[in-house]
């Protein structure tokens, strides 16, 4: 006869082989996204750098659907760029680009798991986003931030029993944030929010989409673009690390931006540009 400790235990294990059993069959029902997605952008004046809307090049080529407001905003942010100043980018001054710039990094990886999908960034100073797959609603007590807060809900799209499609809003914003280095703008009331719908290529399962929509009080309509990514096949790929402040030489000192040089004195960046007010420090005599 089996003695308590011995019914016990083998009780323990059946309910412990059951817990496994369906943890292991709602996993199932997730798709693979494992690996190195690497953004899948066109070539344009600036290379293959990071853009919103990634088969365009940056700036007024983007064709964004501003207000006159805010086409007025990117005309001065690109004229004074033209002259050396950072314009309406404040990434430049190693503020996180906060989204949407994020969902434009070059590389990504994603952990799925039932209550949380993380995207890891590759050389990002906003190196996660956690979008949240638990049912949960909007809180009351939204802390405002560069990422904003995701909200996402897992669908299967196809009818076969396993989720295929991750639909996200993201809302509760902090600025300032510029999709792109000529200083796009978003509304600076921070009210943005976007809607993204996730889901590997039907035709080629190495091709990840983001289907991405901007509603923004800087635009006259929904801004829509669709962003993809295309599996590194090395199962061992190389992730870059990159720091703003380590390798950024622009001061900002009040509103004016200058240029550390090499030798470690500041320059100016726009002709006639005035020196920083110097009265805190003891002035040569003459």
């Amino acid at each position: 006869m089996p003695s308590h400790a011995t019914t016990g235990a083998l009780a323990l294990a059946a309910a412990l082989m059951m817990t496994n059993g369906a943890r292991a069959a709602e996993e199932a029902k997730y798709p693979s996204w494992k690996g190195q997605w690497i953004a899948i952008v066109t070539a344009g004046l600036e290379g293959r750098q990071f853009k919103f809307d990634p088969t365009k090049s940056r700036g007024l080529a983007q064709q964004a659907p501003l207000t006159p407001e805010y086409q007025k905003v990117l005309a001065d942010s690109m004229a004074e760029q033209a002259q050396g100043g950072l314009g309406n980018y404040p990434t430049a001054r190693c503020l996180p680009g906060g989204m949407p710039r994020m969902a434009a990094t070059q590389a990504q990886e994603y952990i799925v798991t039932p209550e949380t999908t993380y995207v890891l960034l590759d050389g990002s100073e906003d190196p996660l986003r956690r979008i949240y797959t638990d049912g949960r609603d909007w809180p009351n007590d939204l802390e405002p931030t560069y990422q904003g807060y995701s909200i996402g809900r897992w669908t299967d799209q196809d009818g076969e029993g396993r989720y295929s499609v991750l639909a996200v809003e993201t809302r509760g914003f902090k600025g300032p944030r510029a999709y792109d280095a000529s200083g796009l703008p978003l509304a600076f009331d921070n009210q943005s929010i976007f809607k993204e719908r996730f889901h590997l290529d039907q035709g080629n399962p190495s091709i990840l989409h983001n289907e991405i929509t901007v509603i923004d009080n800087a635009l006259t309509r929904p801004w829509s673009v669709d962003k993809t990514f295309r599996r590194n096949p090395n199962p061992r790929p190389k992730w870059r690390e990159a720091s703003c402040v380590e390798g950024n030489n622009q001061v900002m000192i009040g509103k004016e931006n200058y240029f550390l040089s090499a030798d470690g004195n500041l320059m100016p960046t726009k002709k006639d540009q005035p020196p920083p007010n110097l009265k805190y420090f003891k002035q040569p005599q003459k």
